[in-house]
């Protein structure tokens, strides 16, 4: 016990080794100017509206398969429209999909 009566003041805290850091988001340069930023915020609709209506992004796929899988080539782009396709409107019989029309 410590000179106040608690316990836990003379414990020494855990050393911890960082093996490997990844970042959470890539870290881009924020915009200086006016003409930066509205494209900035166009390219963030652009990619939300896309996304809305389930066209999936190409480059940011590329990006991840660069940084995560670089032994694995990625896919070329009309392969992987058409296994986005298939994930969201299945073809197989029996095999019920987001939208069964």
């Amino acid at each position: 016990m410590s000179e106040y009566g608690l316990p836990y003041r003379g414990v020494t805290p855990a050393t911890f080794t960082i093996l490997r850091c990844h970042p959470l988001f890539s870290v881009t340069q924020r915009p200086v100017g006016l003409r930066q930023w509205l494209i900035y915020i166009a390219k963030g609709i652009a990619q939300s509206c896309r996304l809305m209506v389930g066209v999936q992004d190409y480059p940011t796929y590329v990006r991840h398969m660069q940084l995560h899988h670089p032994q694995q080539p990625p896919m070329t782009e009309k392969e992987f429209h058409r296994y986005c396709l298939n994930a969201r409107f299945p073809s197989e019989a029996g095999k019920l999909g987001k939208c069964p029309c």
